[in-house]
C-alpha cells in the first residue's frame, strides 16, 4: 500500500461515523493514516473509533458540528495542537430533506444548506488557512451527481451540492498557487442510510437501478448501486500521489447513472 504515498499522513474526515464518511475513514486507516474523526453524532463517532483503535489503528475523536463556523476553527485547533499538521481533508457530513418545493419548509431549505454548503466551507477554511504556509495539502468534497442533474423532490439537496461542489473548485483555483489540490467525489446512489431512508418497500433498490419516468429519473446502466467503500476508493485516489496532477475535478462514482451530464 506505500504507493499511495499516505502513510503517517494525517487526514480529517467529517461525517465520519456513518455511512460514506465511515467508509473513507476505514479506508484511510488502512493504508497509514492518522485520522481525526469528526461528527455531531458522539455516540456512534465513539463507537467506531472504539472499534478502529482496538485494531492498532491510530484514529482520534472530535464532536463538532459543521454547521457551527466557531466549533469547527476550535476543533482545527485541536487537532493540530493534539495530532500534528492536517494534510488531508475529506468532506463527507451531508445531511438530506426531501419534498415538493411548493411545501418544502423553511427550516428544512436552511438545515441543508448549512451542513451541505457552508458546512463545507466552514471546513475547508480552517484547513486552508493552516495548508497555505506549509504549501501542501489535498482536499476532497463528497458531493453528489445530483449536482448537475435536476431531482424531483431534492431540490435543495441538489442545489446545496451544487453549491459545494462549485465552491470546492474554486478553492482549487485560488489554492493551486500553493501546490494545494482540491477535488470533488459525486457518489450516485449509494447503499447508505440516506439512500434506503428514500425507500417505501423491500423494492427500492430495483426501483432505483430501474428507474422512473415519473420522476424524469434515469436508471443505472451498470445495474448496481454503490458501495460506500466505491466512494471511499475514489477519495483515496484524490488525496493519493497517483492523483498529484489532478485538481478541480469532479469525480463521478455512479455506475452511469447521469450519462456524463
Amino acid at each position: 500500500m506505500e504507493h499511495w504515498g499516505l502513510q503517517g499522513k494525517i487526514a480529517l474526515v467529517t461525517g465520519a461515523a456513518q455511512g460514506i464518511g465511515e467508509a473513507v475513514t476505514r479506508s484511510f486507516v488502512k493504508h497509514g493514516v492518522s485520522v481525526a474523526a469528526v461528527d455531531r453524532n458522539g455516540e456512534r463517532l465513539a463507537a467506531l473509533v472504539s472499534d478502529l483503535q482496538s485494531n492498532g489503528y491510530d484514529v482520534q475523536a472530535f464532536c463538532a458540528d459543521v454547521a457551527n463556523s466557531a466549533e469547527i476553527d476550535e476543533i482545527v485547533a485541536q487537532i493540530e495542537d493534539n495530532m500534528g499538521p492536517i494534510e488531508i481533508l475529506a468532506n463527507v457530513a451531508g445531511i438530506l430533506r426531501t419534498g415538493l418545493i411548493e411545501s418544502f419548509m423553511d427550516e428544512d431549505w436552511e438545515e441543508v444548506f448549512k451542513v451541505n454548503t457552508a458546512g463545507v466551507f466552514y471546513v475547508s477554511r480552517s484547513v486552508s488557512r493552516r495548508m497555505i504556509p506549509r504549501r501542501s495539502g489535498a482536499i476532497v468534497t463528497v458531493s453528489s451527481n445530483a449536482a448537475t442533474i435536476p431531482r424531483m423532490f431534492m431540490a435543495a439537496y441538489a442545489a446545496s451540492k451544487a453549491a459545494a461542489t462549485m465552491f470546492t473548485k474554486c478553492l482549487g483555483l485560488e489554492l493551486a498557487r500553493y501546490h494545494i489540490r482540491c477535488n470533488v467525489v459525486s457518489p450516485g446512489s449509494t447503499e447508505t442510510e440516506m439512500q434506503r431512508g428514500l425507500w417505501t418497500d423491500e423494492n427500492g433498490a430495483n426501483k432505483v437501478i430501474t428507474g422512473s419516468m415519473e420522476e424524469f429519473r434515469l436508471g443505472i446502466p451498470l445495474q448496481k448501486l454503490a458501495q460506500p467503500s466505491d466512494i471511499a476508493d475514489a477519495v483515496l485516489f484524490l488525496v493519493s500521489e497517483q492523483s498529484r496532477h489532478i485538481t478541480m475535478h469532479d469525480l463521478r462514482v455512479d455506475g452511469g447513472a447521469t450519462l456524463d451530464a
